[in-house]
């Protein structure tokens, strides 16, 4: 079977497993921030958490091709499940989290099995579609979601037994590092594995995978599933950290902002999400602070700027920029 990936797919989609300074960069930058910017945990936090999100997505968008606009419906998910745990059997996170995935997961292979049969927009549609139903679940069961009144006063036990959750936010900043650094390490192993590779030579003509032999279904399914799975974790650890779950995390308004953060950063690159969601929350806050009323304006005509400069995202922009710069020295 490896062969056969290796046949459908050129010699420049192979893996390199080297670590190089993009490997360590982020994790240094998450670090750094951690000791110099205390005041601003609470946000770090928020920007982790919104990178496993990102993460998920460019998992199915990016190295699967699957368009969709509904990816909040597993964050949501996510978020419900680790509140209602906390809530009703136990404040301890771990777990919690591990139940999210499995929820979120579930979620996402039953709606993936139907809906992956569809291609276009009629696949986009339909992702809106379960997001709109889960909203619409989260707001009328109000027994075990709330309504709209949503779900707080979670608690949540220290981690490990050692770690008690602070009011500055420490550890719950280094509990979503943690998590990101879990998360990213296992979507690296698989989109370097055979199954990633399979992926991308589905993303690009799926029609010469079947031809091959490969069960594109099944494989698109898994890796949506898979997807879920990550993106349920962002909403457990939203929902641990913020102790508060409502419906606004079952709309498109949040599927349609994390879409554009990895687009800012660039789709199908695995470092995108670390550039981009940085980049437009900390825009995002900067532009509020500086002109409280028409801060959308500047936040608009900054992506305006971005798609006619670097359609690619930021990460493209730059791999372009230093390859100019290489390409000068050596001349």
């Amino acid at each position: 079977m490896k062969s056969e990936f290796l046949y459908v797919l050129p010699a420049s989609a192979l893996p390199y497993h080297r670590i190089t300074a993009m490997d360590v960069l982020p994790w240094l930058a998450a670090l750094a921030a951690f000791f110099l910017f205390d005041t601003y945990l609470s946000l770090g936090t928020q920007i982790l958490l919104m990178v496993i999100f990102g993460l998920s997505l460019d998992l199915a968008l990016g190295f699967a091709g699957i368009n969709t606009l509904g990816h909040a419906a597993f964050f949501g998910v996510g978020a419900y499940t680790a509140a209602w745990y906390s809530l009703h059997v136990s404040p301890e996170p771990l777990s919690g989290l591990a139940l999210a995935a499995l929820a979120a997961a579930l979620v996402g292979a039953l709606s993936g099995a139907l809906l992956l049969r569809t291609r276009g927009l009629a696949l986009l549609m339909l992702t809106m579609v379960i997001t709109v139903l889960l909203h619409e679940v989260a707001n009328t069961w109000t027994s075990v979601t709330g309504g709209a009144d949503g779900l707080s006063g979670m608690s949540a036990t220290p981690l490990f037994g050692l770690f008690a959750f602070d009011l500055y936010g420490k550890v719950a900043y280094l509990y979503a590092l943690g998590a990101l650094f879990a998360v990213f390490v296992a979507i690296r192993m698989v989109t370097n594995s055979p199954f990633g590779l399979s992926l991308r030579g589905i993303r690009e003509n799926s029609r010469r995978m079947e031809l091959v032999g490969v069960s594109v279904h099944l494989r698109l399914v898994a890796a949506y599933t898979l997807a879920a799975a990550i993106a349920g974790i962002a909403g457990a650890l939203s929902a641990q950290i913020t102790k508060t779950v409502g419906l606004d995390l079952l709309t498109f308004q949040l599927s349609g902002n994390i879409l554009i953060m990895l687009i800012v950063g660039g789709v199908g690159r695995l470092y995108g999400a670390f550039i981009g969601i940085p980049l437009y929350m900390l825009l995002l806050d900067r532009a509020a602070a500086v002109n409280p009323f028409h801060w959308m304006f500047f936040v608009g005509l900054a992506l305006i700027l971005l798609v006619r400069f670097a359609p690619g995202g930021v990460l493209q922009l730059g791999q372009t920029a230093w390859a100019r710069l290489r390409g000068g020295r050596q001349q």
